[in-house]
């Protein structure tokens, strides 16, 4: 099996690039709704959460923890193991001739990185990424920034990076992008 990291900053194009890699026939886990599944009500991390911040509602997590660095740390440390595990059993249900991709935006920043064979980032125009960030439903700008400020910078992270994917331009070349780098990741799972 190989093991992808797929990661990238906040609306950086991870989620369409991961869509593209299940197209060509990887699998694909998406950490983001593995601790969203965590913290639903019958999710194990949920009681923890709740004790902690008063709340497991995603939107007064989030508008909390990313303007104080404590506060996502906590709920970081909650969180993660909980998806740490569901990732475990999910690789463990795979074919052992698989491309597995988990799909996280904070990948390097927890040391995770080191657990792949191979990881991908996507980045983008900064300008093009707030945009984008803002373009979503119920976006506030001092959220959207705060957020970005807390992000490890494009720059860091291209040096963990083994395959970078820039998704400034158009969905096309993203996807072309994608393809050739899904090519070298097939020709790694057959060589292993």
């Amino acid at each position: 099996m190989l093991r992808v990291g797929l990661t990238g900053g906040l609306a950086t194009g991870k989620s369409f690039v991961g869509e593209i890699l299940v197209e060509l026939g990887c699998h694909l886990f998406k950490a983001d709704d593995a601790g969203r599944a965590a913290i639903a009500p019958d999710g194990e991390a949920a009681a923890e959460v709740e004790r902690e911040f008063g709340t497991t509602d995603r939107t007064q997590l989030a508008a909390r923890v990313f303007a104080d660095a404590e506060a996502l740390a906590r709920l970081n440390s909650i969180v993660h193991p909980a998806v740490r595990a569901r990732q475990a059993a999910w690789m463990a249900s795979l074919p052992q001739d698989s491309i597995a991709v988990v799909e996280a935006a904070i990948l390097i920043e927890t040391g995770s990185a080191k657990s792949f064979d191979a990881i991908v980032l996507t980045l983008c125009d900064p300008e093009v990424q707030f945009a984008r960030a803002m373009s979503r439903p119920g976006a506030r700008e001092a959220d959207v920034r705060a957020r970005l400020a807390r992000q490890m910078p494009q720059e860091e992270k291209r040096r963990h990076a083994d395959y970078i994917i820039d998704t400034s331009g158009t969905f096309e070349d993203t996807r072309s992008q994608t393809l050739r780098i899904f090519e070298r990741l097939d020709s790694r799972r057959k060589s292993s």
